[in-house]
């Protein structure tokens, strides 16, 4: 952990072996999605494709130059929700996080503590803002999808649904017979905890720098981990 004290260590094995159902985040925790396929990028391409279709007054100054693709995203159905538009530029995004995972960055630990938590019993589910289809490619291609199946829920078209809202983490509660009080949410953005804290389901952050440990602190983060290794540790320990 970041402050690397007794209490802190305390803290966290408190966190983590209690719960028997984990959701985990997907891009963060388990990886870096877009490490060679700049989300930037997407981003920009997205607002560029409406501005070729003469939409360039959708999206204000800062949506426009978030440089974050659900920002795109989300602006879009705000203003036409449910339109075959917003259909559209979502399976734009979707088929450019497909193309992500080829280059995708595994995060340091995770599969080793999926695989592990996995064989200590506790039920896994994914519970994220990407497409449930890119999910399953990127688990596939680790040997992980085993450790998640029937259990990702991600983008839907109801892009009202996405966390902060706590909908993908109630789907998966509910369709694994869950209290929330039972459960753990691993996320890395501000979102992910506000989703956990609406859904009722204890949150352990994850950092993998110091500006996103800032962010997950000032949001109100208690427990954060800046390496999966300390969790992994402790897991190894329940066996």
């Amino acid at each position: 952990m970041t402050a690397k004290t007794e209490n802190d260590t305390q803290r966290l094995r408190e966190l983590i072996t209690r719960p028997r159902i984990v959701l985990w985040d997907f891009d963060g925790p388990i990886c870096r999605l877009f490490a060679g396929h700049s989300a930037e990028r997407v981003a920009t391409d997205l607002v560029e494709w409406l501005e070729g279709r003469g939409l360039h007054g959708l999206l204000t100054e800062a949506e426009r130059e978030s440089l974050d693709p659900h920002v795109v995203l989300r602006a879009v159905d705000r203003r036409h929700p449910g339109s075959d538009l917003v259909a559209e530029l979502e399976e734009r995004l979707t088929q450019e996080e497909l193309r992500a995972t080829s280059s995708a960055m595994p995060t340091a630990y995770a599969d080793p503590l999926i695989r592990t938590w996995t064989a200590v019993g506790a039920r896994l589910a994914i519970a994220t803002n990407n497409s449930p289809r890119v999910v399953r490619r990127y688990l596939d291609s680790r040997g992980l999808l085993s450790c998640f199946h029937p259990h990702l829920y991600g983008r839907t078209q109801n892009l009202h649904q996405l966390k902060p809202d706590p909908h993908c983490l109630n789907r998966a509660l509910s369709a694994m017979g869950a209290a929330p009080p039972s459960a753990l949410m691993i996320g890395d953005t501000p979102s992910d905890l506000a989703a956990a804290n609406r859904a009722g389901v204890p949150f352990l952050g994850y950092a993998r720098n110091a500006r996103k440990e800032k962010l997950l602190r000032a949001a109100g983060a208690t427990v954060v981990v800046e390496s999966l290794g300390s969790v992994l540790t402790l897991v190894r320990a329940q066996a």
